[in-house]
């Protein structure tokens, strides 16, 4: 009996000693694994995310045909915007819920955009002095039947405008100001020009656009197919009568030099047949907390738009879908490596994932959220966004806007570490900066430039595939993309872990609404 006893002691005694043995080892495995963890450098965590084959994954179903060009608000939109919800949730990475965001009751990942969809005009007919003109846009549609006198103007500038009277009258104006005669300049002059046509009393303009015809191609695509907008509380409404603003192309201006000649001309202008829709289409949002008590309640934005231009007019191998995969599903994959990245190893600061449907549809997407953000726009210290038209040049990266921030130090010092450059804009006549969707934070104060494949000039290999049916996946070198997705990532963790916020530089013309919003 006493033998029998002792033999069971011992075997007890041996059986606490092996699991004692066992969960020491998984406890010491489990410890240096975090240590391990810990203790890897921001570059190593970077490595240890990316690979070629999860990029190419990435970059070949966004840019399938079966999506057909992403066209915000069509179902194969939506279901990009699934691909990338789900690709989320499967990182781990989180839906802004009810414990974040005050009021809230959802836990999904879209952020619903409620858009008025505007049909093309379905009658346009112009003359100028007896001539039709037919290579023609409505920046601004108005129904009108309009026949009568016609001022040619200049510019359409406040001094174009003396001894001139306008009223219920077409002015004719060539495109941009005496410093400003590229397509973007001319662009952004539209609201300033319309709104001294409306004080003056005219009833239209007519401005002759001196740009190339693959310019032109890209603006005909624009304005002569359906169009998007944000929504207001109409469903259906027709085009209320205001001041109407047409393009007209003019290379070289030979059509405004022969008007200028003229002191009196004779315009008829009709224009109907316009409606909108109300649909929907989405944002797609994500979150993951940051490590540091203090500092994770500042969040970094990391965007892009994964919506792209559709299907258009054919190339010369009759290929009609705008596929995208430059613009933008190569931004749309930085931000999806970075989100992968930051669910296995998070910053001292939160990280915000969003991407945004309707850039190419006028920035709507991004302006909707800045209107209607899911966390308040203060604690957002950075918006580190990303776009693309193409690249010329492998050795570089552009950054649009890098000097314009104080994280350009730990952009450059990232892009170093996989042997590449980060260089400034390149092409500052195109406008970049404010042509994507960083700069709708910028307005509100948040420092916020764009990541874009490296350009030296902003021609040859970027307009050969820039919004053009070839933009095709297989077309992509993936080993540079490879450095090109390491260096966001690891840019965005130097940001994230920086003691000190990114600023606006001294000076910059956003400074003044980033101490508004911060208020400092």
């Amino acid at each position: 009996m006493k033998f029998a006893n002792n033999t069971y002691l011992y075997n007890e005694n041996e059986l606490l000693s092996k699991l004692y043995m066992k969960h020491f080892v998984i406890y010491f495995s489990l410890l240096l694994y975090t240590n391990l963890a810990i203790s890897q450098t921001d570059k190593e965590k970077t490595e240890s995310t990316i690979t070629k084959n999860k990029i190419e994954g990435h970059i070949y179903f966004l840019a399938d045909d079966l999506l057909k060009g992403r066209q915000t608000g069509t179902p194969e939109n939506k279901i990009a915007a699934s691909y990338l919800a789900n690709t989320l949730r499967s990182y781990g990475v989180k839906p802004v819920t009810q414990s974040v965001m005050k009021g809230s009751n959802t836990d999904s990942y879209f952020q619903m955009v409620k858009l008025n969809q505007v049909s093309p005009i379905q009658r346009l007919l112009l003359s100028v002095d007896g001539k039709e003109l037919k290579k023609k846009v409505a920046i601004k549609p108005s129904k009108m039947d309009f026949t009568g006198e016609a001022v040619y103007l200049g510019y359409g500038l406040e001094n174009d405008y003396k001894n001139k009277n306008v009223t219920e009258k077409i002015i004719v104006i060539k495109s941009g100001g005496p410093n400003a005669t590229d397509a973007g300049a001319a662009y952004n002059l539209i609201a300033q020009k319309e709104q001294l046509a409306k004080q003056h009393g005219a009833v239209a303009i007519i401005e002759l656009v001196d740009i190339d015809e693959t310019t032109w191609g890209y603006v005909d695509h624009s304005f002569n197919s359906e169009r998007l907008e944000l929504a207001n509380d109409q469903s259906i409404i027709t085009v209320k009568k205001e001041l109407a603003y047409l393009w007209v192309h003019d290379e070289n201006h030979i059509q405004a030099k022969a008007f200028e000649a003229k002191d009196k001309l004779i315009a008829k202008l009709k224009m109907d047949g316009q409606e909108k829709k109300t649909i929907l289409s989405q944002n797609v949002i994500g979150m993951v907390e940051g490590t540091d008590p203090t500092l994770k309640n500042e969040f970094i934005i990391y965007s892009a738009h994964y919506d792209h231009v559709g299907i258009g007019k054919p190339d010369e191998t009759g290929d009609v879908i705008y596929n995208g995969a430059r613009d933008n599903a190569v931004g749309t994959t930085t931000v999806l490596s970075m989100a992968e990245n930051l669910a296995k190893f998070p910053t001292k600061r939160s990280a915000l994932f969003i991407l945004f449907t309707g850039e190419e549809k006028g920035l709507l997407g991004s302006q909707f959220y800045v209107e209607n953000p899911v966390l308040p726009l203060k604690k957002m210290v950075y918006c580190f966004n990303s776009d693309n038209a193409g690249y010329n040049d492998m050795s570089v990266i552009s950054i649009i806007g890098l000097g314009r921030t104080t994280a350009a130090e730990n952009i450059k010092k990232a892009a170093n570490s996989f042997g590449l450059k980060a260089i400034d804009d390149s092409a500052p006549d195109q406008n970049l900066f404010d042509r994507s969707d960083n700069v709708v934070f910028a307005q509100k104060g948040i420092p916020a430039p764009t990541f874009s494949l490296g350009f030296t000039s902003f021609d040859g290999d970027v307009t050969k595939y820039y919004h053009q049916p070839g933009d095709e996946a297989d077309t992509l070198d993936y080993d540079y993309l490879l450095k090109f997705f390491q260096s966001y990532v690891l840019a965005g963790r130097l940001i994230a872990n920086d003691p000190a916020n990114p600023q606006w530089t001294a000076g910059d013309k956003y400074e003044e609404a980033g101490k508004m919003l911060y208020g400092k």
